[in-house]
């Protein structure tokens, strides 16, 4: 899953991207109003984190220009505690959800992940296909119980498809959603990294739809 840290602390933007990361989200980092929302208008987010109190374009003028423009993606805002006028504006330009400043980092993590469980239609932080099983609030993969070590790539790449079970993900879709700007965008690496969980999975959920894409589906005996 990629998301976007809109903070013009330096510090705090450094902290929420570190912290993200390690929960194995890729992360874009803007640093103002102007920057972030041309971040938004041009690359693909699962969600944002949006400070509002940012130079050269506010957050809320960030947030009602997605909007408007039609962007979906859910919106975490961050407002000073004490500015309820704040949440308010906010939500009524679009935002899904809100975390006060100061903040603690592992509320920001279980509101991002309510609102990408919401973004796919789903109850739990627990997604579950045939054996496996991946539990987005520990960062843990399973196998008829057992433990799958994954790496990060691997990891993001099984999320990701597993928020969106029982559709088709192209080549192009997964490039957009799981690695930031920097990461090399060759589509040849996506079908290393399925190969890979394919085989450390041992059961075969990720279905290849030729010239389309991939989708997480349970096995056709367990279909039956």
């Amino acid at each position: 899953m990629r998301l976007l840290v809109i903070e013009d602390d330096p510090d705090l933007n450094r902290q929420l991207a570190a912290a993200l990361e390690a929960a194995g989200y890729a992360v874009d980092r803007a640093y103002d109003g102007e920057e972030g929302r041309f971040l938004g208008d041009t690359e693909t987010y699962d969600a944002v984190v949006l400070d509002l109190g940012l130079p050269k374009m506010d957050g809320i003028s960030v947030l009602e220009a997605w909007r408007q423009a039609g962007r979906t993606m859910p919106v975490l805002i961050l407002t000073a505690r004490d500015r309820w006028s704040e949440k308010v504006q906010g939500f009524d330009a679009g935002a899904d959800d809100y975390v006060p400043k100061p903040f603690h980092m592992e509320e920001v993590l279980a509101r991002l992940r309510a609102l990408l469980r919401r973004a796919a239609g789903q109850a739990t932080s627990e997604f579950t296909c045939g054996p496996v099983r991946l539990d987005a609030r520990a960062g843990r993969v399973t196998v008829a119980g057992a433990p799958v070590r994954l790496t990060s790539h691997e990891y993001r790449l099984l999320a990701y498809l597993m928020h969106q079970q029982g559709r088709v993900v192209s080549r192009a879709e997964i490039v957009e959603h799981l690695y930031d700007q920097d990461f090399d965008r060759d589509s040849n690496t996506i079908e290393v990294f399925v190969g890979r969980l394919r085989k450390k999975l041992g059961v075969d959920v990720i279905q290849t739809v030729r010239g389309l894409g991939y989708m997480v589906t349970a096995p056709a005996a367990m279909r039956d």
